[in-house]
């Protein structure tokens, strides 16, 4: 059930948000990466993850409008475009930045701790406790998924329209590429951390998982990794909340 309440956007206005629905994603072990990837998906290494909690759907324009109303902060390029701007699509064009700026006012609104999810998080999560199957529901191919040839024409679908992974997430390697808290580094995974692995110090570009409406193959592999600079824009890329259990109370 999602929370509806009221937070003060300015002195004299009110302005309503919504929390997301989220999901708990245990702790536990992963075998991250894939032994027959991309390069940057290797050495496929063993890694821990805290308890935390994801949100069950990439964030909707419906949820990302209230920020909007609250903040007055600048419409995503594509936010008036009529293939992107069903409020039951997830938003889209967004920079890192944005994201982080969303993550950081959903916050303040609720006293809940929200953020980007880090690499290490969004795999153990869209795994969904089945370590080394190449997508969420096992080996066979996106092209064996439902309705497959006829989704995702034009842009992208509206969130939630086909089964959930073991853990509750939708369209968790589809739909839109998701951005990540972590920086990118190919080679990364030589030197992970075995512990809650959050990615380099520093580098040019932020990770993103996930797939793309605008690709040949529009579902990834669990295991696939992207990046692109904090500061552009696609309308290919959006994003999903994540919360730590501890809260900020």
């Amino acid at each position: 059930m999602q929370n509806h309440r009221a937070v003060a956007a300015t002195d004299t206005a009110q302005t309503e948000f919504v929390e997301p629905l989220m999901r708990a994603i245990p702790k536990g072990w992963l075998e991250m990466g894939c032994a027959s990837g991309r390069d940057d998906e290797k050495p496929v290494h063993r890694v821990w993850v805290d308890a935390f909690e994801l949100a069950a759907h990439q964030l909707t324009n419906a949820e990302y409008a209230r920020y909007l109303a609250a903040t007055r902060a600048a419409k995503p390029l594509l936010w008036d475009d009529a293939n992107f701007n069903d409020p039951r699509q997830p938003v889209v064009a967004v920079s890192w930045f944005d994201a982080a700026a969303y993550c950081d006012w959903l916050s303040g609104a609720t006293r809940h701790a929200y953020r980007l999810p880090t690499e290490a998080e969004w795999e153990h999560a869209a795994r969904g406790g089945v370590d080394g199957a190449l997508y969420p529901w096992g080996d066979s191919p996106p092209e064996d998924m439902p309705e497959y040839a006829s989704r995702w024409r034009n842009a992208t679908e509206p969130v939630g329209l086909y089964a959930a992974n073991a853990l509750g997430l939708y369209n968790v390697c589809d739909n839109v590429h998701e951005w990540c808290a972590d920086w990118y580094d190919a080679g990364y995974y030589a030197i992970s951390p075995d512990r809650n692995p959050a990615g380099p110090a520093q580098a040019a570009r932020r990770t993103s998982r996930g797939g793309s409406w605008r690709h040949q193959v529009k579902i990834s592999r669990v295991a696939a990794r992207s990046s692109i600079p904090p500061e552009f824009k696609y309308a290919d890329y959006g994003f999903r909340v994540a919360r730590s259990v501890s809260g900020i109370e």
